[in-house]
């Protein structure tokens, strides 16, 4: 199982990304822990400065921005 967070303030691209994310994850079968992580302090602690952040297996691959398909693809592959 992957784990993956979704960090920011729970403005609607955070939402928008966590949305796509699980949708994407569904499509293509794939079981993901998908938690979202709003604490300001919490999300500075992981260096991320423009959310929304995401973060798989506790490695950023995405900040800022509402992440595209083929990129959540391709961090689920």
């Amino acid at each position: 199982m992957i784990n993956i967070k979704v960090l920011g303030s729970g403005c609607a691209n955070c939402q928008t990304t966590y949305q796509l994310i699980e949708e994407v994850a569904k499509a293509k079968g794939i079981d993901v822990e998908l938690e979202k992580v709003e604490d300001i302090g919490e999300i500075m602690g992981y260096g991320v400065m423009s959310t929304p952040g995401v973060m798989v297996s506790e490695k950023l691959v995405h900040s800022g921005g509402i992440p595209t398909r083929p990129a959540i693809e391709g961090w689920l592959s």
